[in-house]
């Protein structure tokens, strides 16, 4: 199925539109286990919508002859991230199930080492695909590190926040959008990231260890944007390299 064929674009569609669907389903789960309450549900629903919207258009504009495997694992991982986003609002207005939070960052983490090997085996790497991977990666440590923050302190947020001010500082320094190379320890950082924050998050450790973890995080990260952006300043007069898909 190829995206310019106008027909071929609706089997696309229903893969988000089944994205959406498992989103509202786990929802609907979550309800009843659990009694979400109106702050779950509206984050829940809107990060539902968003998603289907934003992956809706990235498909329409990235000339994928299918969505693939790997997409498909990850788009389970996003609908995980999506029960997630409404477990943390909703600890704002009552107390957190910790068991069914835990359990829900512990699979999306291990789906972020399947679909990246899926792609490779079944030869369907994207940028889509990489760009989907990372976003939804980026989206559950934001979450989770304001889940963290509301016991350890406002200071865990930059854990989340780091990205993000990555991508609105290169709109004002261009060169910060060069392409990075392969890189073991980038990738190594970014893992350890959902995992501390897990731990933590799960209330099993003692508040000077989760200290501690949380501090790890947040120290690990700013040394691999510090290592990047330093070569990125380096190179940025010189020819990209590419950067590895998942």
């Amino acid at each position: 199925m190829a995206l310019n064929n106008p027909y071929n674009t609706t089997l696309l569609r229903n893969e988000t539109a089944a994205g959406a669907a498992a989103q509202l389903l786990l929802l609907v789960l979550l309800g009843t286990a659990i009694d979400l309450g109106p702050a779950g549900w509206l984050t829940g629903l809107a990060f539902a919508v968003a998603t289907w919207a934003v992956l809706t258009r990235a498909l329409q504009r990235s000339w994928l002859a299918s969505f693939g495997a790997a997409n498909r694992v990850t788009l389970a991982r996003a609908t995980l991230v999506g029960g997630v986003t409404a477990l943390v609002a909703d600890s704002f207005e009552s107390p957190t199930p910790v068991t069914a939070l835990v359990s829900l960052t512990a699979v999306a983490l291990i789906l972020d080492a399947v679909d990246g090997q899926v792609a490779r085996r079944t030869g369907t790497s994207s940028s889509l695909g990489a760009r989907f991977d990372m976003e939804v990666d980026a989206v559950l440590i934001l979450v989770l590190s304001i889940y963290v923050a509301t016991f350890l302190g406002p200071w865990v947020l930059l854990i989340g926040a780091m990205r993000y001010a990555f991508v609105a500082a290169a709109w004002v320094l261009p060169w910060l959008n060069g392409q990075l190379p392969p890189s073991t320890a980038r990738k190594t950082v970014a893992a350890l990231q959902g995992v501390l924050l897990l731990v933590v998050g799960a209330d099993v450790l003692p508040y000077p260890a989760a200290f501690g973890a949380a501090l790890l995080a947040l120290t690990l990260l700013s040394w691999s944007f510090a290592r990047d952006i330093r070569w990125l300043w380096r190179t940025r007069y010189q020819g990209r390299v590419p950067s590895m898909s998942k």
